[in-house]
Formats: C-alpha cells, sequence, structure tokens
C-alpha cells in the first residue's frame, strides 16, 4: 500500500539530508544503552491480561531495559539505582501500540504532497499548484489525502480538473484510503490506459460520463496501472522515510505499531535500522502478500530481533477496497450506487488457497475485510480451516468496518483478532450513511458487540489513512464522536466501548494481536519498559481533554527517546 507515495521520492533522486537533522534535533539522540533505573513519583498505570487497570507509583527498570518492580505508595524504593527520574507528579501511561499502520507510508506522506487538510476541490487545485511550483524539478507530483466526500464534490474528480493546473509532467494522488487514485492526462498517457482497456480483476477504470476514456481514477487493483510507472525509490529515500517515521510515532506516543503491507525492500530498511542502532521503536510486521512472506520469511516467522524491537509475524492479504471509494464487498448493493456490490479482490478458493499457504507454516493471517460480504467471507473461511490448522493461530481481520450482526458471534467463537481503527468511524459516519442507508448499519464500527462475543480488539490508526495519534483514537472509542462531539451522544452509541478496554485495545491488545504478550505492552515485572509520561489523567480527562494531551517524554525499553522539552536524551 503508498506505493505510489514511496516513488515520488525516489523520482527526484533527492535525499532531504535538512529534514533529517530538523528531525533528529526535534528527535533528540537516543539516550545510551539502558541502565538501572528508578522512574519515582508518577501517577502510573498498568493493565493486566483482562484490561483492568491498576496504578503505581514508582517504576524499577533493569539494566535491560525491562521493568525490574512496580512500586506502589509506601514501597521501599532500592538504593544505589544508576540513574533516578523524578516524575514530579506527572502521568505514567504504557506505550500505545498502533495495531494497524503503514510504517514507511507514514514517512513519505511526511515528505510529500498531502492533501488531507483541503476542504474542496479549489483548495486541493490550489495546493497541487503550488507544490508543483516550488518543485520544478520533480519529474512526477505524487501525493495523498484527497477526499470528494470531505470536499462536498459528490462525485470523483477528474483529469481534466489536474490538467487545469499541472499538465507539464505526470500527477499522480491517492486517496485518503489508499484504495482509489487521481491521475493527470499525462499519467494516463504513462499507463496506457484507453478506452478498449479492460478493468483488472479487483479493479475498476473509471470512465468520463458517455464514453469509455479513462475519467482519471482508478480504483484498487487498477493503480497499479498508474503507480508502476513510477520510478522505484532508493533504499536511502526508504531509510529516512523510515526515520522520518519513527520521528513522528514516538513523538505521538506510540512506542509498537504492526506493520501492514511489508515488502521486501521496507523489511531490509527495517533490517539496517536495526543494525544501525537507530531501530527505536517496536515493529511487528505483515508481509505484503505471500510471495513478500517467502521472501522475508522463509519457512516460518522470523525470530524477535534488536531486543523485542522487530518481527515478522505473518502475512497482510486483501479481499476487498473501501467504502469511500466503492471498492468495498457488500452483500447488497450500495444505496447511493445501484447494482454496485463492489470489488472482491480474489474468489473463494483463492482465499482459502493463500491462507492455507501460510497457516502451513505457522505464518499468522491478517486479512483486509471492510464490506459486510468480504467479512461474511474470511468469517466462512476461518470458520472452515479452524479445524485443520488447530492451536493458537489468532487470525486477523483488518478494519471489520462492516458485519452482518448474525455473524458476529464468529469472532468470538475462533478467537479472531478484531483489529480496528476508531477513527476510521468519524471520518466515515456520514459516508457510511450514505453508502448503506439506515437500514444496514447495524454491524457498522460494531466495536463493543465484537467485544462482547469474547473477541480480542487491537485499535490503531490505520496511519497515513488517519492521523497517528493515538489519543483521538482513544477518546473516539468511548464516545463515538468526532473532535467537534458530534454527533451529540454518539454515533450508534451502543457500540462504544468504555474507557479501559479502549485503553488496553491500544496498548495490551495490540501486543496479543502481534504474538507479543510478555514482551510489551502492560508495565508489569519482566516486560519492556514502554512507557510515557503524558500531561494529564486518561482515565478522568474529558474526551476533550485527552485529544489535546501532549506527550511529555516517550521512553522504549528503558532508554528515553522522545522529550518535549529538547535538549539532551538519555539516562
Amino acid at each position: 500500500m503508498k506505493q505510489a507515495l514511496i516513488a515520488s521520492i525516489a523520482a527526484d533522486r533527492l535525499t532531504w539530508l535538512a529534514s533529517v537533522c530538523a528531525a533528529a534535533l526535534a528527535l533528540g539522540i537516543a539516550a545510551p544503552a539502558a541502565a538501572d533505573t528508578l522512574v519515582d513519583n508518577v501517577q502510573g498505570v498498568t493493565i493486566d491480561e483482562e484490561g483492568k487497570i491498576d496504578r503505581f507509583t514508582g517504576l524499577w527498570i533493569d539494566d535491560d531495559g525491562k521493568v525490574k518492580l512496580v512500586l506502589k505508595r509506601g514501597d521501599r524504593r532500592p538504593s544505589g539505582v544508576d540513574y533516578l527520574l523524578d516524575g514530579k507528579g506527572q502521568y505514567l501511561v504504557p506505550g500505545m501500540i498502533d495495531a494497524h499502520a503503514h510504517v514507511l507510508g507514514i514517512g513519505f506522506a511526511a515528505l510529500t504532497l498531502d492533501l488531507s487538510g483541503t476542504a474542496s476541490l479549489a483548495e486541493a487545485q490550489a495546493k497541487i499548484a503550488a507544490y508543483a511550483a516550488e518543485n520544478p524539478g520533480r519529474r512526477w507530483i505524487v501525493g495523498t489525502g484527497w477526499n470528494q466526500e470531505k470536499w462536498g464534490l459528490g462525485r470523483f474528480p477528474t483529469a481534466a480538473e489536474l490538467d487545469a493546473v499541472v499538465s507539464d509532467r505526470p500527477v499522480w494522488l491517492e486517496r485518503v484510503d489508499g484504495h482509489a487514485g487521481w491521475a493527470n492526462s499525462a499519467a494516463i498517457a504513462l499507463s496506457g490506459a484507453n478506452a478498449a482497456s479492460k478493468d483488472p480483476v479487483g479493479g475498476r477504470i473509471e470512465r468520463t460520463s458517455g464514453s469509455r476514456e479513462p475519467s482519471g481514477i482508478f480504483v484498487d487493483e487498477a493503480m497499479g496501472l498508474v503507480a508502476s510507472k513510477i520510478p522505484r525509490p532508493r533504499p536511502e529515500d526508504r531509510d529516512l522515510a523510515l526515520q522520518e517515521a519513527q520521528n513522528i510515532m514516538l513523538r505521538s506516543g506510540v512506542t509498537a505499531v504492526a506493520d501492514m503491507g511489508t515488502t521486501i525492500e521496507d523489511w531490509q530498511s527495517f533490517r539496517r535500522a536495526g543494525d544501525k542502532g537507530s531501530l527505536k521503536m517496536r515493529i511487528m510486521s505483515y508481509a505484503a502478500g505471500v510471495e513478500a512472506m517467502e521472501l522475508i520469511g522463509g519457512p516460518g516467522p522470523s525470530p524477535w530481533l534488536y531486543d523485542d524491537k522487530l518481527r515478522l509475524n505473518g502475512v497482510k492479504l486483501y479481499l476487498d477496497g473501501a467504502l469511500g471509494s466503492r471498492g468495498a464487498w457488500l452483500k447488497q448493493p450500495y444505496a447511493d450506487d445501484a447494482g454496485n456490490v463492489g470489488l472482491p479482490s480474489m474468489n473463494s478458493s483463492q482465499l482459502r488457497n493463500l491462507m492455507s499457504r501460510a497457516a502451513l507454516d505457522k505464518f499468522q493471517v491478517a486479512i483486509h475485510a471492510i464490506g459486510d460480504a468480504a467479512n461474511s467471507e474470511v468469517l466462512g473461511a476461518i470458520e472452515d480451516m479452524s479445524g485443520t490448522y488447530q492451536g493458537d493461530r489468532r487470525w486477523r481481520i483488518e478494519h471489520a468496518q462492516v458485519v452482518d450482526p448474525a455473524e458476529l458471534a464468529l469472532f468470538g467463537r475462533h478467537g479472531i483478532i478484531a483489529s480496528m481503527q476508531p477513527v476510521h468511524q468519524t471520518s466515515d459516519r456520514t459516508m457510511a450513511e450514505a453508502r448503506l442507508g439506515q437500514g444496514r448499519l447495524a454491524g457498522a464500527y460494531a466495536w463493543n458487540s465484537i467485544a462482547d462475543t469474547g473477541a480480542r480488539l487491537a485499535f490503531g490508526s490505520d496511519a497515513p489513512v488517519e492521523s497517528v495519534d493515538p489519543f483521538a483514537g482513544l477518546a473516539t472509542a468511548f464516545t463515538r464522536t468526532d473532535a467537534a462531539g458530534q454527533p451529540f451522544g454518539g454515533w450508534q452509541p451502543q457500540e462504544r466501548v468504555n474507557r479501559e478496554q479502549a485503553l488496553a485495545a491500544f496498548t495490551y491488545g495490540g501486543a496479543y494481536a502481534g504474538f507479543a504478550e510478555g514482551r510489551f505492552g502492560r508495565l508489569v515485572e519482566g516486560e519492556r519498559a514502554d512507557f510515557l509520561l503524558v500531561d494529564r489523567d486518561l482515565l478522568l480527562s474529558s474526551p476533550e481533554e485527552i485529544r489535546s494531551l501532549k506527550v511529555l517524554q516517550t521512553w522504549v525499553g528503558g532508554e528515553r527517546v522522545y522529550d518535549s522539552a529538547g535538549g539532551e536524551r538519555g539516562n
């Protein structure tokens, strides 16, 4: 996913050394190797396996960066530690775990044209024109973030509307969800798409009204027609994007992430960072398809590397597209597009064959499914295969946005991980109502109903599709409202989870979903000391206060890797 974003950097053969320097100054040089450390005088919380909250006032960390002892008020403090940090009454919480994001995509998105803040087509056109003028040497203009729903356009934008602002070179801009791309005429010409072109399986070339000529929009598998023409990035470009992504996530309070769609090139970038000691956060990797899984993992999942900072867990598969581009696979046609049920990426036999190939070698399977037909197909496949592939499989469904209520119980029956992104609910609310109609919303973004089946929730962001900020997601999870507090009382409020469940899903839930429980995620004795110092109490603050929470410090494995105050980092 986001391959077009990646390619934009390589197209210019630029390194953005100034960006690296600025980011390094903002984040700070990583602290020395972990020492015997006491973090004291804090208002801390730990999370047990059931998601229950326990409070403490001090954390003793050993030389390996693991929690040696959790100290309550009145407990005797150790003497002779190498380093003492007085928390001055600040709030200490486990590091946030993003259970679904695209690490290199986050970095490249930060270094390319970002249209996510635009509120109209005209505003987007102005931003594209300005970006092109500021970067005259770039052979391609590439970016992301547009959303025709947010613009109130009522249709997809067209190549002609891109040509009006940039016609001298190809332009390729991915939709905010990464499931559609917008090309100008120069990019369409390079792709070879024309009136005679057939839609690829699992994709769609949008056509100009009244003809078969490409309109400029390419959905899901059709995106490759254009994206494949963009020059591939160099290793140093990927390394720069990884560094940028780490900076963004660590200062946002994310200490671990499940990378959904790791290519062999991405993996090599992760390994280079690990070898050099510059991999500061934890990455649970899911290969971009079975071929990448075999290249990276070979006979099975990798071991944990670099003190639990990197592991290939399994494989990411796609079964459908997204609601916004009408590529999500539905049981009944879209309420706002008669006859269209979306775009399944593969048939039932293909899905089961790929799942079996991964399961044979004990790779964990994570499947993108958004529409109710897609979720039904995955749930049915897991039920069919559970007798053959026994043991602790932790099948994952990524997004699980629209599920037939009659099939929700299957999540609990088979111990399926529901890897969901709360912020999608606020971004998609009005669009989901239009796409589905009021009568089909019962199983939409159904966090509480899925949790009630006994299934595990693992929350994330899907960044760069959404902001990486975990606290916006946490506030959404227990309110079902957006940053403006809308709609009053919450959208489908019966699907809220409580505050403790939300915090658990952004911490221990993400670790469990990635087979990392016992290693990190809870701040208990023997686990890695990954934690945040923040400026307010997550369990008592209002949703508005949580959304404006400030991360003061980020620690990974007993090492301070971000300090909002700047200056010297380390023990």
